[in-house]
């Protein structure tokens, strides 16, 4: 077999949602965005949202009507993928790395104690691997230490926390990416939905700071067709073309999320008796909907390898910040509240040393979970 890492989940419904675009010939940012936002503000039930190019700029735009400024720090997790670090250098801040939990490599807000000083203006919470962080003890920190919390939720559309403690209006349920000041979210291709390969979303509860996206976003004006710039702004819209595809995403949504559930239990059940291997944890009041199948397991790159040549497509898990070379280069010497050495960061190196990545697409067929299954047992009995 041949099964790749990712395969976006798009028919015949995306093609015939842009067929407007195309009679008639508007393929700029307009009413296709227009009814795609209202579609995830209802899901996500949240007052404010604006379409960006990609999800690293829109933490790029979130950081910037946070207030950060060039030489603040923000605390962010070690275990992430790159852009949530280079996102807060493009602001000019400096990212500081905190280490996770061992069980699903969600931020140890515990560990991010030791990172506070005087330049610490936000905390950064990335809800990794399709699941929340506990955004009860990053409010709770954030609240203690007059921070803003920027969530990236780029691999959680969709994901719900039960139990939140801080939520203005009372609720008990909210969406990962809405409990902070402002969250971002990808639809990047391997995202539960995407808008065409790439776009993101910002959103934002607060008047003041959606005021501010709305002119950072569109050159420094709030509407197109005026050569009239109140403000400092820059290009970060979508096109009705990406909006479109959007639309139909979100219509299947329910779909995707029983898929990618379905395959996580396959996968639970077809390799609960390896004893070398188990599927991370899921955080406490999160629900779940699985940005790959995400396992740990002995011998974790041999085993990679091994995959490789049988047609299969894994990933590693995410490389550390405190290790990438172009991070380092920068800011190794500026002197960090903790320093780059692998014994701080001893979970998140864990994770990249232990962990697979195994396909989730949602049109995975059971046939081809089974035969990745067979592949790992295999790998296990003969060593």
């Amino acid at each position: 077999m041949n099964i790749p890492q990712i395969s976006p989940f798009i028919t015949m419904d995306e093609y015939e949602e842009i067929k407007d675009c195309f009679t008639k010939n508007w393929f700029t940012e307009g009413p296709k965005s227009e009814e795609f936002i209202d579609k995830v503000k209802k899901l996500l039930e949240v007052k404010h949202a604006v379409l960006a190019p990609n999800a690293t700029l829109g933490l790029y735009l979130s950081l910037k009507v946070a207030g950060i400024e060039p030489g603040d720090e923000v605390i962010v997790s070690d275990f992430t993928f790159y852009a949530s670090a280079t996102s807060i250098e493009m602001a000019g801040a400096i990212p500081v790395f905190c280490e996770v939990n061992k069980e699903n490599f969600q931020i140890d807000v515990n560990k991010a104690q030791k990172l506070l000083t005087a330049k610490t203006k936000a905390i950064m919470p990335v809800h990794i691997y399709g699941m929340c962080v506990n955004v009860n003890e990053i409010s709770e920190f954030a609240i203690k230490h007059k921070l803003k919390i920027v969530e990236d939720a780029a691999q959680a559309f969709g994901v719900e926390f039960t139990g939140f403690k801080y939520s203005p209006d009372g609720k008990a349920r909210v969406m990962a990416g809405t409990t902070g000041d402002i969250g971002c979210y990808s639809f990047y291709a391997d995202k539960t939905i995407t808008t065409g390969g790439e776009g993101g979303l910002i959103v934002t509860n607060n008047d003041e700071m959606y005021d501010k996206i709305l002119y950072y976003r569109n050159q420094g004006r709030l509407s197109a067709g005026t050569f009239v710039h109140p403000e400092i702004g820059y290009n970060f819209r979508l096109t009705d073309l990406q909006a479109g595809i959007g639309i139909a995403q979100l219509r299947k949504l329910d779909q995707i999320i029983n898929n990618k559930l379905r395959i996580w239990r396959s996968f639970s059940e077809k390799l609960k008796n390896i004893e070398e291997v188990r599927l991370l944890k899921v955080e406490p009041g999160s629900s779940h909907i699985p940005f790959r199948t995400t396992i740990l397991a002995k011998n974790a790159h041999q085993l990679m390898s091994f995959l490789g040549t049988q047609g299969i497509q894994p990933r590693t898990f995410f490389y550390p910040m405190h290790r990438q070379p172009g991070l380092m280069k920068k800011f190794k010497e500026y002197g960090n509240p903790v320093s780059f050495d692998d014994i701080n960061f001893e979970n998140s190196c864990f994770g990249y040393d232990n962990g697979v990545c195994l396909p989730c697409f949602p049109s995975l067929s059971e046939k081809q979970i089974e035969y990745m299954s067979d592949k790992i047992k295999s790998f296990y009995s003969s060593k």
